[in-house]
């Protein structure tokens, strides 16, 4: 019995403090005073390299590709995949498994 009322108390001083935590962690932060600090414009810099003060300039804007291209890219990349996989099942061999593919995507 009295270890049972040990666990009880325990638990009661436990549950105690996760609720007096949570509590002023949800609490909102109310300070005395309602000024704002002043904002300032920050000056956007370049980010620059280690030990040097160069600026990089920024890429140039990528062009935009036609969906269509890019499915037939894909659709013969699976292809040769497809073919590939096919040679290595009707005769499995070591060097055919360490061979280069011949797609333009390379994983």
């Amino acid at each position: 019995m009295e270890m049972f009322l040990m666990v009880l108390c325990m638990s009661m001083f436990g549950l105690a403090i996760a609720a007096i935590a949570f509590g002023a962690a949800t609490r909102p932060e109310s300070s005395s005073s309602r000024v704002q600090p002043e904002l300032r414009p920050v000056k956007a810099v370049a980010p620059g390299r280690f030990f040097t003060d160069q600026v990089i300039p920024p890429a140039a804007p990528r062009t935009h590709v036609p969906t269509e291209i890019l499915l037939t890219q894909i659709e013969n990349h699976v292809r040769l995949e497809q073919a590939a996989a096919e040679s290595f099942l009707e005769s499995p061999s070591h060097a055919q498994l360490h061979t280069k593919t011949t797609s333009a995507f390379v994983n």
